[in-house]
């Protein structure tokens, strides 16, 4: 029986988050979610089973990633000590991943596969956060898009790899 190595770890899962049932206020933070193929993360309101009314189909916009360092950088050029977890509103902080390198690459998350599809636009509540940060957020610094393409289980700390 043959068994195909998995790839070696390229980052981590620093921390996630859930959007609120009341649009604009924060986002709550959690320890471990349960990603659902062709669905997302179970419990999240705002994407759970969105289905694309064009299409009919399941919505591609499941989970939202953005790097920690990223974040980090973000608030040290626009002179705050720090942007708190979950203040960008993303499901999932990571560390130590190139996210946008990571585009129409499949990544292991924890015992789910998502697919990175998309660089995410920021919105305009990334203004009220500091002013600025939205612009900052553009050109490739902004996170991803992704669609759960294999079920499974996502806790603070596990690995990210990218699969080949």
């Amino acid at each position: 029986m043959s068994t195909t190595p998995s790839p070696a770890p390229s980052g981590s899962v620093a921390s996630i988050h859930l959007h609120p049932i009341q649009a604009g206020t924060p986002l709550q933070s959690v320890q471990v979610v349960q990603a659902v193929e062709n669905k997302g993360i179970e419990g999240e309101p705002r994407y759970f089973g969105r289905i694309n009314g064009d299409s009919g189909q399941p919505s591609r916009r499941q989970v939202t990633l953005m790097e920690r360092e990223q974040i980090d950088e973000h608030a040290l050029a626009l002179g705050m000590a720090s942007i708190a977890p979950g203040a960008v509103r993303s499901n999932i902080e990571t560390r130590g991943i190139n996210l946008i390198a990571a585009i129409g690459k499949e990544i292991e998350i924890g015992g789910a596969v998502l697919f990175l599809y998309a660089r995410r636009d920021p919105c305009e509540k990334m203004d009220a956060i500091c002013r600025g940060l939205r612009e900052r957020m553009m050109n490739s610094r902004q996170g991803v898009l992704a669609e759960v393409r294999r079920s499974g289980k996502i806790q603070v700390g596990d690995s990210i790899c990218v699969r080949p």
